[in-house]
């Protein structure tokens, strides 16, 4: 959409005006306009110490409720709130939120929508490349994957529903690659030099053992309760998850569709844990069990490493060190992804430098099989074709 035919969508859809309140001797703006559902609606806005600020105010929500890509980065961050923020979990939101708020804005926010160009993402991402954490590295290449894919989430939801004419983004190219040598695993050596010195906490030591034997996610562990673990059947199910939110215990459905799963456990693991439940007096079979924060479990990382001299991971790494297993025992991406609730498509790509013996042992089949098709008889005629093929392939 160009200028012109914004500015005249703009005139048909909304009358504005901007006037002197005498009394207060401050500004002020009034708007009248149609919704989305065509809706005659009315907006009035007070106490600005000039006309100019009213009149920039006015602007700025007259391009947002006309849905003009003239608007800019900021406005529309708006725009993409309203529509988005009521179909996402709370705690989804406000991820996207600090990244929008943090890494996006100071950027953006007062460039047109329509004037972004693939340049100026490239001049964010090499701005981005420069940034330290607070530990004094740079992003990790997840984050800065993660930092792009929320501004290019944007930009499509202006192509899909605001008549942008193309993702800047994507004209760009990547920011963040996904980097296997940033995933970190312990070995079932390494965890079970580990996991005897939490014995002395039962809470600490039935997390961890959870967290590596059953390779659920933390928000998952924290949300568990008495009634999700059928002991007959040594089954955990997994059905919620737990975060706390600006001071709030928020409980919701797992992360995807597929987190919604049943995991079978290990018979001593599943033993452990009814012993463990037997002990604690009082607890209603709807209670959370694990109520610890998240910091307490990343201090108990700390003190086990410490105490056994593996090397420290992040809690998120024992999930990784449950998919390394499962791989190294042999089972299918198919019956890892139902265990751990994602894609097989997403277990191979993210874990494929964790199946190194695939290539080897694919080479080794395919080797017994062309060996196979030419040991079939040894009569004169097919040692000949053989001979001959030797040639050929030589």
């Amino acid at each position: 959409m160009n200028g012109s035919m914004a500015s005249q969508r703009i005139k048909e859809a909304i009358r504005m005006a901007v006037y002197k309140d005498k009394k207060r001797g401050t500004w002020y703006a009034s708007v009248m306009y149609k919704d989305w559902t065509g809706k005659q609606c009315r907006k009035l806005k007070r106490g600005f110490a000039t006309k100019k600020e009213a009149q920039e105010w006015e602007n700025h929500f007259t391009y947002r409720e006309a849905s003009n890509l003239d608007m800019t980065f900021g406005d529309f961050v708006k725009v993409y709130e309203k529509d988005m923020r009521p179909k996402l979990k709370e705690y989804t939101w406000l991820s996207k939120e600090h990244v929008i708020q943090t890494k996006l804005l100071p950027y953006f926010e007062n460039k047109k929508m329509s004037e972004i160009t693939s340049r100026d993402i490239t001049q964010w991402q090499n701005e981005m490349l420069t940034k330290k954490s607070k530990s004094g590295k740079g992003y990790a290449s997840t984050y800065l994957k993660t930092l792009q894919s929320q501004l290019s989430c944007i930009f499509n939801h202006a192509v899909r529903l605001y008549e942008l004419s193309g993702n800047p983004v994507q004209k760009a190219g990547p920011l963040g690659e996904h980097d296997s040598s940033e995933m970190q695993f312990w070995t079932k050596e390494e965890y079970l030099q580990f996991i005897p010195t939490l014995a002395d906490k039962p809470y600490s030591y039935l997390a961890f053992e959870l967290l590596y034997w059953c390779g659920m996610r933390m928000g998952e562990l924290r949300a568990l309760t008495p009634e999700d673990f059928d002991f007959e059947k040594k089954t955990i199910s997994i059905t919620k998850s737990y975060q706390k939110i600006k001071g709030r215990d928020v409980v919701t459905v797992p992360k995807t569709k597929r987190s919604i799963r049943t995991i079978v456990m290990p018979e001593q693991v599943a033993v452990e844990m009814k012993d463990f439940l037997d002990s604690i007096y009082g607890l209603k079979s709807t209670e959370r069990i694990f109520t610890f924060s998240k910091s307490y479990l990343h201090h108990e990382m700390d003190r086990g490493a410490k105490a056994s001299g593996v090397k420290r991971i992040r809690v998120h790494d024992l999930r990784h060190s449950h998919v390394s297993l499962l791989i190294n025992m042999g089972f299918t991406a198919l019956a890892i992804g139902n265990r751990v609730g994602h894609e097989s498509e997403k277990i191979t790509y993210r874990y494929a430098h964790l199946f190194p013996s695939v290539q080897d042992d694919m080479a080794q089949a395919l080797d017994e099989e062309w060996k196979e098709g030419f040991d079939v008889t040894d009569d004169e005629k097919k040692q000949s074709e053989k001979k001959n093929i030797f040639r050929l392939i030589s």
